[in-house]
C-alpha cells in the first residue's frame, strides 16, 4: 500500500462519503487510489470554490464532513474562500490539497507556495504530511477536530513524492467521545436567575441547529412560554407557527424584534455566536442579565459578560434545565406582553404583501410568501449573499432547523448554486431551492454544468436587479447616494438552454406561485428568473427607523 492508498483508506474508515474538487498533476496518485474506492464518490466540479461550497452544504445538513480537493498553487487559492466560509459558519469540512515534491519546497519552484500557512487563518488545523506513516493519526485528528465544537474546516496537504511512498501503518478506527455535561448545581443556579426574571427572552444561535438541541428548546418554551429570537443561521429551531416564535434578528439595524430584546431583563443565549450578531447591538447599555448555554465558554467581550455559563453538550444541558423547571418550577408570573406584541407585529409584516398583483418588478415580500407556500416543512432553501439575503432572513421563516441555509459568518457571494448541488445529493427526495442575486449567481455560474451532469433536482431562483443591490442599499443609507454599481446580464433563458437546464421567468406577481410550482415538476435543474423590486429596500429602512416600542 502506498501513501495515497492509505489516505483513501483512512477517509473511508472515517465515513467520508463525498469529495468535491478539481484534481491536478500533484494529486494524481491520490486520484488513482480514490478511483478504486467503493464508498467514497468523487464529484468533479468546474471550480474549486464551487467544490468547497458543495462540501459546506453537505456538512451543514449532515453534521459529518465532506472533503473538497484542489491541487497546489492556484488550485489551493481557489479553494480558500469557500473554506473560510465553511469555517466561520461552523461547518465540519476536510480540505485536501496536493503539493510539489518535498525536495523542492525549500526553494523557488514552479507553483510552489506555503499552502499550509495560507490555510491556517481560515481552518481549525492545517498540516502537511511529512512522513507517510503519519497519515492515520493526521486523518483521525483532522476529522475529530472538524466535528468537535465549534465545528470547522481542517486542511491536509500531501506532497507528490510522499504520495507515492510505501507505508507500513493501517487506518485508525474512529472512537467517539462523550461531551462533558453541566454540573447540577449550575443548572439550579441558572434556574434561580430565571425565576427572578419578569421579561426573559431566549436568543438562539447557530449552535442550536446541531446535536438535537431543537427538541429540548421547544420543550423549554412549552413549559415557560418564553419567546425565542433566532439569528440567521438558527432558523427553524422553533416552529414559525409556535406562539413563542419571535422570528429572526440580525439585520444590523433596529427592527420590530429589537423591542423584545430591549424590554427583557434576562437574555438566555443558546448556541449563540458573535460572528452573526454582536452583543453591542442588543446590550449596548450593559444592563442585561445573561445566561450563556453552549458547548464552549463565552467569548470574552465587554458587551457579553454572562453571570452564569452552562458549558457542555447543549441538548443535555437543556434537558437537565427542563427537568429542573418541572420539579422546582412552581408558578412564575411573567410579563409576556412585549413578546406577544412583537409576534403580532411581525406576522402583520410577513403577510402584508401575500396578495400583491403587480406587473413588472415583484416585491421581495411577495416572492418569499409564495416560496414559503410552495416549500414543505422539510424542504430546503439556500440563500446566497446580497440584498436578497436580508429579505430571506427577515421574511422567510421555518418549521424545522437546517431548512434555510444562510452563510452568515464569512458571508461569501457565490454560495447558493454549488451549495444547492451539495444539498440535492444529501436529500434528493426534497425540494431544494437556491435563491441568488444576479451578481452572486454569475460568480459560480460554471457549476450549472455540474448540476446538469449530476442531474440534480434543483431550482435556482435569480432575483434580477442588474446591480450589486446590497452595496447600493448600504451606501444609500450611509451617504444618501451610491456609486455606479450597475451591470448587464446574459439572456437567462439562452443561458439555461446552453447548459441543458429548464428556464422560466415571471413578469407578473400573480403568476409566481404557479410558475415556482411548475419549476419543481421538472426532472433535473431549473432556472427561474424574477425581476425584483428593490425600491422596497429603502422603504424598509425608513420603516425600521420609525419603530417605537410600547412600554
Amino acid at each position: 500500500m502506498n501513501a495515497s492508498e492509505l489516505l483513501v483508506a483512512c477517509l473511508e474508515e472515517e465515513g467520508i462519503r463525498y469529495i468535491f474538487g478539481v484534481p491536478g498533476e500533484e494529486n494524481a496518485d491520490f486520484m488513482m487510489a480514490l478511483e478504486a474506492s467503493n464508498s467514497i464518490e468523487f464529484i468533479l466540479t468546474r471550480h474549486e470554490q464551487g467544490a468547497a461550497f458543495m462540501a459546506e452544504a453537505y456538512g451543514r445538513l449532515t453534521g459529518t464532513p465532506a472533503a473538497c480537493l484542489g491541487t497546489l498553487g492556484p488550485g489551493a487559492t481557489n479553494l480558500i474562500t469557500g473554506v473560510a466560509n465553511a469555517n466561520m459558519d461552523r461547518v465540519p469540512m476536510l480540505v485536501l490539497t496536493g503539493q510539489g515534491a518535498s525536495t523542492r519546497l525549500h526553494k523557488e519552484s514552479h507553483q510552489i507556495m506555503d499552502v499550509v500557512k495560507m490555510f491556517e487563518p481560515v481552518t481549525k488545523w492545517a498540516v502537511s504530511i511529512l512522513h507517510p506513516n503519519n497519515i492515520p493519526e493526521i486523518v483521525r485528528k483532522a476529522v475529530r477536530l472538524a466535528r468537535s465544537e465549534k465545528p470547522g474546516a481542517c486542511h491536509i496537504e500531501l506532497p507528490e513524492d510522499v504520495a507515492k511512498m510505501e507505508v507500513s501503518t493501517q487506518p485508525m478506527s474512529p472512537r467517539r467521545f462523550v461531551r462533558p455535561v453541566v454540573a447540577q448545581e449550575q443548572i439550579e443556579c441558572a434556574f434561580e436567575v430565571l425565576k427572578q426574571a419578569k421579561r426573559p427572552v431566549i436568543l438562539v444561535g447557530n449552535g442550536c441547529v446541531r446535536r438535537d438541541a431543537s427538541q429540548q428548546l421547544r420543550e423549554l418554551c412549552e413549559q415557560t412560554g418564553i419567546g425565542v429570537i433566532n439569528t440567521f443561521m438558527a432558523k427553524g429551531c422553533v416552529d414559525l407557527d409556535a406562539e413563542y416564535c419571535l422570528f429572526t434578528v440580525g439585520l444590523q439595524a433596529r427592527d420590530v424584534i429589537s423591542c423584545a430584546l430591549d424590554a427583557s431583563d434576562l437574555v438566555i443565549t443558546l448556541g449563540y455566536d458573535m460572528v452573526e450578531y454582536h452583543p453591542k447591538l442588543w446590550n449596548a447599555r450593559l444592563n442585561k442579565r445573561i445566561i450563556h448555554i453552549d458547548f464552549e465558554p463565552a467569548e470574552i467581550d465587554a458587551f457579553y459578560h454572562p453571570e452564569i455559563e452552562l458549558v457542555g453538550d447543549l441538548a443535555h444541558t437543556l434537558e437537565a434545565f427542563n427537568q429542573c423547571i418541572q420539579t422546582r418550577g412552581g408558578t412564575v408570573v411573567r410579563d409576556l406582553s412585549q413578546q406577544h406584541h412583537v409576534r403580532q407585529a411581525m406576522l402583520s409584516d410577513l403577510h402584508a404583501h401575500d396578495n400583491d398583483d403587480t406587473q413588472g418588478l415583484i416585491r421581495p415580500q411577495k416572492v418569499l410568501a409564495d416560496v414559503r407556500q410552495v416549500m414543505g416543512a422539510e424542504d430546503i432553501v439556500l440563500s446566497d449573499v446580497g440584498a436578497h439575503k436580508m429579505w430571506i432572513a427577515r421574511h422567510y421563516q421555518c418549521h424545522e432547523p437546517n431548512t434555510c441555509l444562510i452563510p452568515n459568518g464569512f458571508c461569501s457571494m457565490g454560495f447558493a448554486l454549488p451549495a444547492g448541488i451539495g444539498a440535492s445529493l444529501v436529500y434528493p427526495e426534497k425540494r431544494i431551492l437556491s435563491i441568488c442575486g444576479d451578481a452572486g449567481f454569475l460568480m459560480n455560474v460554471q457549476e450549472m454544468e455540474t448540476a446538469k451532469r449530476l442531474n440534480c433536482n434543483l431550482v435556482v431562483m435569480i432575483w434580477e436587479d442588474h446591480a450589486y443591490g446590497l452595496i447600493a442599499w448600504k451606501q444609500q443609507n450611509q451617504f444618501g447616494k451610491h456609486t455606479d454599481l450597475n451591470f448587464n446580464n446574459p439572456d437567462w433563458m439562452l443561458l439555461a438552454q446552453s447548459f441543458g437546464w429548464k428556464g422560466l421567468s415571471v413578469t407578473n406577481s400573480v403568476d409566481l406561485l404557479a410558475t415556482l410550482e411548475q419549476a419543481f415538476q421538472f426532472k433535473g435543474p431549473c432556472l427561474l428568473v424574477v425581476p425584483i423590486d428593490y425600491r422596497e429596500n429603502m422603504i424598509l429602512t425608513e420603516r425600521l427607523g420609525d419603530i417605537a416600542c410600547p412600554i
